[in-house]
């Protein structure tokens, strides 16, 4: 198990570049699948789960290359059986389903997985393929989805914003017969960046972004380039980072719109905020303010920036207050933060932070991906060496975060 030495409290300082988006990355790869023909994808993370799609894409016949952040996917001839050693340990690999189901009229997919934060069910993906038409039967660890004679137009309604069922329905719906009206659908921007892909292949998708997603479907798609658009999460996490440390410094490229719930947060916890153009400078305040926060599908405040807040706020004067609406898990990284010192106190899904605290360095293991981003925020803020066990879970969404926040002034290295 790999793992990050952190030696603090150092004051960040300095610019952050901006990878391109995983949870719009991920997607773009599946939804290649969907058309004929040669794909690049610029600004693609060099990050584990990217490494591991690439390899779910090849299993089904597609070829994958890597040029430095450039990707180029060659799509041809596919099946429709997922390894399941893949698609195990990562859950965006289930959108792989809508996609093939829509082009080959089958797929089987074994039950995904991804990081330990609670109950994500599959439901609503799967009740949306059968009002188009698909069945599904379920034979143990697998999903096997048919629709011999294709998929057909309907108007779904899903009881919950999910991001990931939006995505996948609304990229069957591409090739379906008729049209296809996506309500409640989820309004991440990623899903916008994702509709303009598959516009620019050939479909016919509007909407993406609000509630209500509209897709009338074509007989087929060729192939398109597309530049991913910047990560939120990671620009999030940088931000707090500085935050934490009592630091200042910049984020670039980021669009500013997408972090619009983040930023409030952070003025109301006193820091300064600039916005210029594609980046966003933060200057720390001397006396960091405590908090409330709900997270909620966005433009609601992001479940995946919840454990870097709770970090911060362990440096924040007063109680701070994070509930969790979107998963019901997302708190297993309490104990670690005890184990530095921090005060926190849960019931349920609200949690209590107080602070300031003096954090001391301690032996740390990540058990998810945000999880990991966030005690290694807090082991920048503890006095002394932390360990934080477990790089595996944060490289499947961070870049280099060791270089990077060694080029903000960070003392953090990576031993195996």
């Amino acid at each position: 198990m790999g793992a990050f030495l952190v030696e603090g409290p150092h004051r960040l300082q300095g610019a952050v570049e901006i990878n391109g988006a995983k949870n719009s990355a991920l997607k773009l790869m599946a939804a290649a699948l969907l058309g004929h023909g040669v794909f690049r994808l610029e600004n693609v993370p060099r990050i584990t789960d990217v490494h591991t799609m690439a390899g779910v894409l090849e299993s089904l016949g597609a070829h994958v290359s890597f040029q430095d952040h450039s990707l180029v996917i060659k799509v041809n001839s596919l099946q429709g059986h997922t390894p399941e050693h893949l698609v195990k340990s990562m859950r965006a690999s289930v959108q792989v389903m809508g996609p093939l189901l829509a082009r080959l009229g089958w797929v089987e997919v074994a039950l995904p997985g991804g990081c330990a934060i609670g109950r994500r069910p599959l439901d609503i993906h799967l009740s949306g393929l059968q009002r188009m038409g698909a069945s599904i039967e379920l034979n143990g660890e697998r999903l096997l989805a048919r629709a011999p004679w294709g998929l057909r137009g309907a108007d779904i309604t899903f009881r919950y914003p999910s991001v990931g069922a939006t995505e996948n329905i609304m990229m069957a719906a591409v090739l379906a017969r008729g049209e296809t009206v996506i309500r409640n659908a989820a309004r991440e921007p990623e899903i916008a960046d994702i509709q303009a892909f598959l516009n620019a292949m050939g479909a016919r998708v509007e909407g993406a972004g609000t509630a209500v997603i509209r897709v009338r479907g074509v007989a087929e798609l060729g192939s398109a380039d597309h530049t991913v658009m910047p990560d939120r999460i990671e620009a999030g996490t940088y931000l707090l980072a500085l935050l934490i440390t009592g630091g200042e410094g910049s984020i670039f490229p980021v669009r500013p719109e997408h972090l619009s719930s983040l930023l409030n947060a952070l003025r109301s916890m006193g820091a300064e905020i600039a916005v210029d153009g594609s980046r966003v400078t933060l200057a720390s305040p001397r006396k960091l303010r405590s908090f409330g926060l709900v997270t909620r599908p966005y433009p609601g405040f992001p479940t995946d920036l919840q454990p870097q807040m709770a970090a911060a706020g362990t440096q924040a004067h007063g109680r701070s207050e994070l509930r969790e609406t979107v998963f019901d898990q997302r708190f297993g990284y309490l104990s670690e933060l005890k184990k530095l010192g921090a005060v926190v106190k849960q019931k349920g899904q609200l949690v209590a932070i107080h602070g300031p605290v003096r954090l001391r360095g301690a032996r740390l293991e990540a058990g998810d991906l945000r999880a990991g981003a966030a005690l290694v925020l807090a082991a920048l803020a503890a006095e002394g060496q932390s360990v934080v066990l477990g790089s595996q879970h944060i490289d499947r969404g961070y870049e280099g975060l060791e270089q990077k926040l060694s080029t903000l002034g960070a003392r953090i290295t990576r031993v195996e």
